[in-house]
Formats: C-alpha cells, sequence, structure tokens
C-alpha cells in the first residue's frame, strides 16, 4: 500500500475534516526550502512548515549540532538536575529578547507557552494577594489550543464547542488611526474592576488572523495603559519571533516592552518541538516565598530537552549571523518589489508586509476552509508551490535560506491564480 492509503486507515490530522478531505499528501524528504512527496514531486515550502523551518529543512550546521548533543546527553529531568545546553540557551536568549527579559521557562509547544504565561500572570496576582481573574485579549486573535490559551482566542472557527468551559476574558479590537482612543477608553473601562490580571496579544501582526497588521505605535499606548494599572502583559511571539518581522521579536519595535514573552516555532527551527515563556524579574520575584504553594507548579516531561536546547542554540547563532540577516533583508527588499506589480491587480483587495511576512488580500468571497480555499491550494501545489491560503488571505513567509530563483516561482504562481483560476 502507498504511504497515502496506510495514512487513512489509522491517522486523525489537525484542521481537518476527514469526510471531505480524506487523503493527506505523503511528504517524504526535505531539504532547503524545497519539499518531496513519495511520487518524486517537489514543492518550494513557501511558508517554512507553519513558520518552523526558518533556515530550511535539514539545515546541515544545526543538525550537527544536533547529532552531537545526542551523544552527550539525549533527556534528563529538568526539575532538580540542570545541563549546559539548557544553560547556555538562557543567555543567549536573553541575550536577543529584549532588555527586561531576565528568567526563561520550559515547555513543549506555542499553545502551552502562552498557557504558561497566563498562569504566570493570574498567580502573580494570587501571590500577591489580589483575585484578578480577567484577561483581555485582542479580537480575532489565535493564541492556541490548550484552554487558557483557547481562551484568549477570538477565532471561533476553533472554539466553538469549548466556550461554556473558558476563563473569563475581555476583548478589545486591534488598534488603527481611527478607533485608537475608543479602545483605550474600552481598556480603561475593563481594568477599572481592578480585576484584570492580564493582556495577551500577538505584536503587530496576528498570524492565524489572516496576517492582520497593526502599528507598534498604537500598541504601545495600549501597554502603557497596562503597565499604569500594574496589569500583566503577555506577549505572543510564536509565530513573529526570531526574525521574521524584521528584528529578533516583534516587542523590539514597541518601546513599551512586554512583561512575559512566549516562543516557540523557529526557536528550534523547525527540528524539534520546545518551546519558552520569559519573563521580567519581577515576575519571578512574586513567586519567590517560603510557601511552597507560592511556586509555579506546571511541569513538561520534556522541559529543556538537552537536544531540542542545543538545536535551538544552533538556530540562534544563524539567526545572528550576517548572512542571514542579508538574506532578510533581500527577502524584504523581494517582496517589496513584488508587491509594486501585484498590488494594482483586479483581484487584488489589499496587501500588507512586515519583515518577510508578505500577504495578499483577495477580492473574493469565501469560507476559511470552503472549496474555493482549497482550490487555490491545489494550483499552489501543481505549481511546485506550498503555500496554505488563510480564507481569502494569501501569504508568504518563506525560509531564509531560500533563493531568488524559489521566491520568483512563488510570485510566478501567485501571478497566475490571478490571472487564470479566481
Amino acid at each position: 500500500m502507498s504511504l497515502k492509503e496506510r495514512d487513512k486507515k489509522h491517522l486523525w490530522h489537525p484542521l481537518t475534516q476527514h469526510k471531505i478531505h480524506p487523503e493527506a499528501l505523503p511528504i517524504v524528504k526535505a531539504k532547503g526550502a524545497l519539499l518531496f512527496d513519495e511520487d518524486g514531486n517537489e514543492f518550494i515550502d513557501g511558508i517554512a512548515s507553519w513558520y518552523t523551518s526558518m533556515y530550511g529543512h535539514c539545515n546541515d550546521y544545526i543538525l550537527n549540532k544536533a547529532q552531537s548533543q545526542m551523544h552527550q546527553l539525549d533527556q534528563i529531568v529538568f526539575s532538580g538536575f540542570t545541563h549546559e545546553p539548557a544553560i547556555a540557551l538562557s543567555e543567549e536568549l536573553i541575550r536577543i529578547l529584549p532588555k527586561n527579559q531576565e528568567k526563561v521557562f520550559f515547555s513543549d509547544n506555542g499553545s502551552t507557552a502562552n498557557e504558561v504565561g497566563i498562569k504566570m500572570a493570574l498567580q502573580y496576582h494570587f501571590n500577591k494577594g489580589e483575585k484578578r481573574n480577567i484577561i483581555i485579549a485582542f479580537e480575532d486573535g489565535f493564541h492556541g489550543d490548550t484552554f487558557g490559551a483557547m481562551s484568549a482566542s477570538g477565532l471561533s472557527v476553533y472554539n466553538g464547542p469549548f466556550e461554556d468551559f473558558f476563563i473569563d476574558v475581555k476583548r478589545i479590537p486591534t488598534p488603527n488611526s481611527q478607533n485608537i482612543n475608543q479602545v483605550i477608553k474600552q481598556l480603561e473601562e475593563y481594568i477599572g474592576s481592578n480585576e484584570v490580571a492580564a493582556f495577551i496579544y500577538e505584536p503587530l501582526v496576528q498570524g492565524a488572523n489572516a496576517m492582520h497588521m497593526y502599528e507598534a505605535r498604537y500598541l504601545d499606548q495600549i501597554l502603557a495603559t497596562c503597565k499604569e494599572h500594574a496589569v500583566i502583559t503577555i506577549a505572543d511571539e510564536v509565530m513573529t519571533g526570531f526574525g521574521k518581522t524584521g528584528m529578533n521579536f516583534a516587542s523590539d519595535f514597541v518601546e513599551t516592552k512586554p512583561d512575559i514573552i512566549s516562543m516557540s516555532k523557529a526557536l528550534t527551527a523547525g527540528f524539534v518541538p520546545m518551546a519558552v515563556t520569559s519573563c521580567t524579574q519581577d515576575i519571578y520575584n512574586a513567586f519567590l516565598d517560603d510557601s511552597v504553594g507560592k511556586a509555579f507548579f506546571h511541569a513538561h516531561t520534556y522541559s529543556a530537552n538537552p537536544i531540542a536546547c542545543a538545536v535551538a542554540l544552533a538556530g540562534i547563532e544563524l539567526l545572528s549571523s550576517e548572512n542571514i540577516q542579508q538574506n532578510i533583508k533581500n527577502i524584504i527588499a523581494s517582496n517589496k518589489g513584488f508587491d509594486e506589480k501585484i498590488k494594482k491587480h483586479s483581484k487584488v483587495q489589499t496587501t500588507r508586509q512586515m519583515g518577510v511576512i508578505y500577504a495578499i488580500e483577495l477580492k473574493i468571497d469565501m469560507d476559511r476552509y470552503g472549496k474555493k480555499r482549497y482550490e487555490i491550494f491545489d494550483h499552489f501545489m501543481k505549481n511546485g508551490v506550498y503555500l496554505r491560503p488563510l480564507g481569502n488571505t494569501i501569504y508568504i513567509l518563506p525560509p531564509y535560506i531560500i533563493s531568488p530563483e524559489q521566491l520568483e516561482l512563488i510570485y510566478s504562481s501567485i501571478i497566475s491564480l490571478l490571472d487564470d483560476v479566481i
């Protein structure tokens, strides 16, 4: 039996209605910016496999670092033990994170990184003798699939069956020049109850919300208001982190820095699952007490896995290199050039870009996971390009090592979609 046939016997895939779409495409190999299926077809990975493999698939430098670590220390409990890869990674993360960050806590994925951040914020106030149980979040944000992260997410396509079980979340619109004063007023009304523990947000780019973008100056006003009222700010940098916005973190564009930052995805360069939640010294200090009950009792079996830490260290080394930084600049410039060609096309509603992230909103009504979406997806795959539409938005978020020729093939597949398909 083919891999496709074997897959259908036992596997349940994420974000999939199997009655309508019963088959998954088997990928047998990946290298650089390319994916290869079992029939030998190749596809340019235009979204770095959900924004993870930013230095290319099976990067030799990272691969060698992982292999070397496997021979030294594979796994060890991180409660009561420590190890050099975790220590070195904490040092490197603090070096590139916003300067107010001092402590790092390990978990397994983006959802759990945000779950940790939310729990830290809630317990921070609890440990100080305050009962604050309300979280503020943006409308249409996405923070993950565990219950705290899901509660903070505003995309109902993911949340519908579970909303009766959520923690208390109040939502505000993402800010712009027209609504910023009203957003601040609404935020202050929520905070006025003195029950707001935290504000969680995707800084500047909302990934799952079709790469919706907003300006740093408006976010800064929101964060400053939160700071005035001791509301903990949690920056969800799971998608935006590690160079995608043109800076190490989207929070680098904002004057008021977050108290807590969640990271995953590109943290380990697409090699292995791992997440980090960083925080300020003040957050950490609120958990220091003679009472064990004030400690942060949250644990993952694979927390700070040595192999994952070694991979993350290699990724940060590459991110900081002159070569990758130049590649990021080249992709940004290339996307800007493409935007000049495409933004006035009759099928294009709007375009937007931040860093290497480029999005096109089409003049077409369609469901997020409807028939038209799969027609667009199939068009790209037939052209040897892997792009994953978000409703009527097509976006590019390529690996930093993508070649100019591969980028041009992505661009041409988009142009042919606009000219010949939709």
